[in-house]
């Protein structure tokens, strides 16, 4: 790939839709470009979910949008499946409902963010660009009711059987800290940050940096703090 080349494809994002909805895929495609100003680009649509992982390979997508509720075999399978065959694809799960279950579930098989449907395209444009650079999106009222609902045993035991090192990366994980930043501060490549934080959330025992920044908070580790010992 020349320069040139790289350089457009870094300028876009490149996004595919997976929703049963016609309409919706259709608008999506129309009013992303205009109101990203050519940022965002959807480059295909499907109404298949079991379609969604290859489709998204084929097209080399930065991100997928996926509708949670559709026919089987449903939005969560088609996000576990784009994540298996393209873990560096990022996930956004689109729900017409804010329910605390189905954004959990999306989630865990690894969305990065979860958004409202009834969202017009003008908002969905910081999002995607924001799980691009290694955030995670999720309303602040649903955060907190998924934060509310219980905290799964054994949090303080797991933080405890981290090295100094895992809590420093789990502190940069829980402010924020974009992929990019992570592998600056770490001194290492950006390959190795990506590999460096899914090993975190595995011994961390969740599936996103939103459960992983989450379950920090729970154990008082984060920014300014000491964190467990």
């Amino acid at each position: 790939m020349s320069t040139d080349a790289a350089a457009e494809r870094q300028s876009h994002v490149d996004v595919v839709v997976v929703d049963d909805h016609p309409l919706f895929s259709r608008g999506l495609s129309l009013l992303l470009p205009g109101v990203s100003e050519g940022r965002v680009r959807v480059v295909a649509t499907t109404d298949d979910a079991s379609a969604a992982a290859a489709l998204v390979r084929r097209h080399h997508a930065d991100v997928a949008v996926v509708d949670l509720h559709m026919p089987p075999p449903g939005g969560v399978r088609a996000i576990a499946a784009i994540r298996r065959a393209d873990p560096v694809v990022r996930v956004v799960a689109l729900s017409g409902l804010a329910e605390a279950d189905a954004a959990l579930e999306a989630l865990r098989a690894g969305a990065a963010g979860f958004l409202p449907k009834t969202a017009d395209p003008e908002s969905l444009v910081r999002p995607l660009l924001a799980v691009l650079d290694g955030w995670s999106v999720v309303p602040e009222s649903l955060l907190r009711q998924l934060l509310e609902e219980a905290a799964p045993a054994g949090e303080q035991t797991v933080a405890d059987r981290l090295t100094s090192d895992e809590r420093r990366l789990w502190r940069l994980v829980a402010d924020g800290t974009s992929t990019v930043d992570i592998a600056t501060t770490l001194h290492v490549s950006e390959r190795t940050a990506k590999r460096l934080v899914a090993s975190l959330l595995r011994s961390l025992g969740v599936a996103t940096r939103v459960e992983a920044a989450a379950l920090a908070g729970r154990v008082g580790l984060g920014r300014g703090t000491g964190g467990p010992r």
